[in-house]
């Protein structure tokens, strides 16, 4: 395995596509999977085959029985991250199940492969069990360095990561959690930084309490957002209201300092900051009602909260998820980035440090042609996950987990 971020070998920035993408082309493109496995080493004669496997191997193998440290050396398990879903929470679909999940940790593979040369392996699990989840992964450890967790419904998913951050010695992080946080943090910073604002100043409203919503919440009060309001689908979250879960409720003791209640309509009154993350709708006039010239970032897919064209009349910056409007908001910035950092560095976790170092690392490079319409770099950037890894391994370091 090449150990060397190699970005004008990966795919440059580009635009949105100018021609819309066909069905045909898009089956076409899955046809057989989107991965395959190559071997580093060529076996052309009798001699290779007999250093890549019988005899060779054996010394190998019993030399890593003596001393387990030296699998990091001599297998890929070190450098393998392994992509992880049990299907319930995927893309804009839902629960659809393991192996329909299938093809989009294919696809991340791919782009951890392509972004940051590291080799991926994606493992649907057919069970929705917490504990069978968690016993799993324990049990491969042997065979991998880092765990992507990817598409788990809420509230499973906070309990799924906290158990495996607390069995396993390696990198955990889900992504629908802290990877959409990171991008958002980054492009809230270029958002600010476009317009001359300052993140302790705003009060943020987030519209969605699932595991995007909790993580976007802890990274901005992390970075000092003046205030945090959080919606879910009965209104503000606050302390003292019922039936709110364990992670509600944590939620509800760190945020909302201004003690509001209602719904939409009271939370957006003169607030300086939206960030859609539920698939429910606003309505244009609740924009109207935010603070002058707010910063509204409209992240549900494929069908923003609302439409960018419209959000434009009252807000100064708008982003969505979407790759055909400006400012896509898109995990690709960090994922591939966080964890070649955190192997580059041997990290044993992905800290609160390392997040906030890559969202200001992406932050960063997005400054070099800041724009009201530029507030994050392309996905496709070729500069993006080297400047994230090597900010993720310093902070891995400085926070003593490398």
């Amino acid at each position: 395995m090449n150990d060397q971020l190699s970005p004008e070998s990966a795919i440059a920035r580009t635009t949105a596509p100018t021609v819309p993408v066909t069905d045909e082309e898009i089956f076409t493109g899955h046809e057989g999977g989107k991965l395959s496995v190559a071997a580093t080493r060529p076996i052309a004669q009798a001699r290779d085959l007999s250093i890549a496997y019988t005899p060779g191997v054996a010394k190998v193998s019993r030399a890593i029985a003596e001393d387990a440290s030296l699998a990091e050396r001599y297998t890929w398990a070190d450098r393998l991250v392994v992509v992880v879903s049990d299907g319930t929470a995927v893309l804009g679909l839902g629960d659809i199940g393991a192996s329909a999940s299938l093809p989009v940790m294919e696809g991340k593979s791919v782009l951890f492969k392509t972004f940051a040369d590291l080799d991926s392996i994606p493992l649907v699990l057919d069970t929705t069990d917490v504990d069978e989840i968690v016993e799993t992964l324990v049990r491969l450890r042997p065979s991998y360095g880092a765990v992507n967790l990817e598409d788990i419904s809420a509230p499973r998913c906070f309990e799924i990561e906290d158990r495996l951050k607390k069995a396993l010695d390696c990198p955990v992080m889900h992504d629908d959690q802290h990877g959409t946080a990171i991008v958002v943090l980054a492009a809230l910073r270029g958002a600010n930084l476009a317009t001359g604002r300052a993140i302790g100043d705003q009060r943020v409203v987030i519209s969605g309490a699932g595991a995007a919503g909790v993580a976007c919440a802890k990274i901005l009060r992390a970075a000092g957002a003046g205030d945090i309001t959080v919606l879910d689908s009965r209104g503000i979250i606050h302390s003292g209201r019922e039936n709110l879960n364990p992670v509600k409720e944590e939620l509800a003791a760190a945020t909302n300092s201004t003690g509001l209640r209602g719904g939409p309509a009271e939370a957006l009154a003169g607030a300086d900051v939206f960030i859609g993350l539920s698939g429910s709708t606003i309505e244009e006039s609740l924009l109207a009602s935010m603070a002058a010239d707010p910063i509204v970032f409209a992240l549900s897919n494929p069908d923003p909260e609302i439409h960018p064209d419209v959000a434009r009349r009252h807000a100064a910056v708008v982003a969505t998820g979407r790759s055909d409007f400006p400012n896509q908001i898109n995990n690709v910035l960090a994922f591939p980035g966080v964890f070649r950092g955190a192997l580059d560095a041997g990290a044993r976790a992905i800290t609160e440090k390392m997040k906030l170092a890559a969202a200001d690392a992406i932050a960063a490079v997005a400054a070099d042609d800041l724009s009201v319409d530029r507030i994050v770099p392309s996905p496709l950037d070729p500069r993006v996950a080297p400047e994230v890894a090597a900010a993720v391994a310093k902070a891995a370091a400085e926070d003593g987990v490398a």
